[in-house]
């Protein structure tokens, strides 16, 4: 239910960035039966229609029936947002003597592999695509005894650290409860699992399909959810280290957000350019400075040219300040709610901009690999 607050919390920063591109945002979400609440602290000279946006945000996900634990045209909406502290303002806020600060402190991870052609790591993009999957037959009307709640989890054998096979798939679907275990099971294999894993599963694959046997009561009458409590799904599914801080609902003068971005940027142009197999960067921000207070980079025994070198590239090629990091990646636009479902990384969109390799010739030719 926590990817419901997040669907929520960035639908109403992407709102506020339509109108008001400098808008501060920090917006947490919280559902339960029935229920949705919204609170933080906003800095915009715009106006948006919070409750609506959130009930929107509700009905596009699918949550359009009291049977499914919330109902997006009779839920309770309320909200508590007030305006951000001017203590952080003034660290943050850039002006003639000042460049923009970080908007917090923090480490922030980036993290690329080349097991697969999205330079992302086997397991969570199975798991992301198996999700995309599992809402596609719904909407599509494929499948009409799914219900919007849905999880997956892949377990992937690997030899001498290469993937090779997946070992186990894990899929929980909300369903009609008039439907019988044996076509849930038979539907899942045949619509979403095959389409998605192919080849990569064999006789010795391991299912677990509403392994407790029933799922029909689902959404937040089953769970309550919070923003930002799926970091890891968010991000590289465990494969690389986490600083803590989640994404959704803030806008991008909060590191946690925009260094985090660019780090998957800068890991995903060194893999690209064939200087690791594996990268993870790590940057580390105070809040209201704009150098990052330090810059790491980590090849786990996979670079052709030394992690020295690496950490001197990065540092001539790639945005590293706040307003530089928001500036080359075209942060201010609202791309943010489809961020919010299916990971923030990984994805083919050219609203993505972190996802571009566009830096990797430059870094390969330096480089002189």
């Amino acid at each position: 239910m926590s990817k419901i607050c997040d669907q929520v919390s960035d639908a109403i920063l992407d709102a506020m960035l339509a109108k008001d591109p400098d808008a501060r945002v920090a917006v947490e979400c919280m559902t339960t039966t029935g229920s949705l609440m919204m609170a933080g602290e906003v800095t915009t000279n715009c106006y948006v229609d919070i409750p609506h946006i959130a009930r929107e945000t509700l009905r596009d996900i699918g949550y359009t029936d009291p049977e499914f634990g919330l109902d997006c045209n009779d839920c309770g909406v309320w909200t508590s947002i007030h305006e951000q502290s001017r203590n952080i303002a003034v660290g943050v806020d850039s002006s003639a003597k000042k460049e923009q600060g970080a908007g917090d402190q923090g480490m922030m991870f980036g993290f690329a592999c080349n097991e697969t052609k999205e330079l992302m790591p086997l397991p969570i993009s199975l798991a992301h695509k198996l999700t995309h999957r599992l809402a596609e037959v719904r909407k599509k009307k494929i499948l009409d005894w799914v219900r919007p709640d849905g999880k997956s989890q892949v377990t992937v054998e690997y030899e001498n650290g290469k993937p090779t096979r997946v070992d186990a798939i894990v899929i929980a679907v909300h369903h009609n409860p008039s439907v019988s275990r044996e076509k849930i099971v038979a539907d899942v294999m045949e619509h979403v699992i095959k389409p998605v894993c192919g080849n990569l599963v064999d006789g010795n694959t391991k299912y677990f399909i509403n392994a407790t046997g029933v799922f029909a009561v689902g959404g937040p009458e089953a769970d309550t959810g919070v923003t930002g409590r799926k970091i890891i799904v968010d991000t590289y599914g465990g494969m690389g280290r986490h600083g803590g801080g989640c994404f959704s609902g803030k806008d991008p003068s909060k590191v946690d957000r925009s260094a985090a971005y660019a780090a998957r940027y800068i890991a995903k142009n060194i893999v690209a350019a064939g200087l690791a197999e594996k990268c993870e960067v790590q940057l580390s921000y105070s809040i209201g400075v704009a150098e990052p207070v330090s810059v790491r980079v980590e090849c786990f025994g996979t670079n052709k040219v030394s992690e020295d070198k690496l950490s001197e590239l990065i540092r001539r090629h790639f945005p590293l300040k706040p307003a530089d990091i928001i500036s080359q990646l075209k942060l201010k636009r609202p791309i943010y709610r489809k961020t919010a479902a299916y990971g923030h990384f990984g994805r083919e969109d050219p609203d993505f901009t972190w996802e571009k390799t566009d830096k990797a010739e430059a870094l390969r030719k330096e480089a002189g690999v």
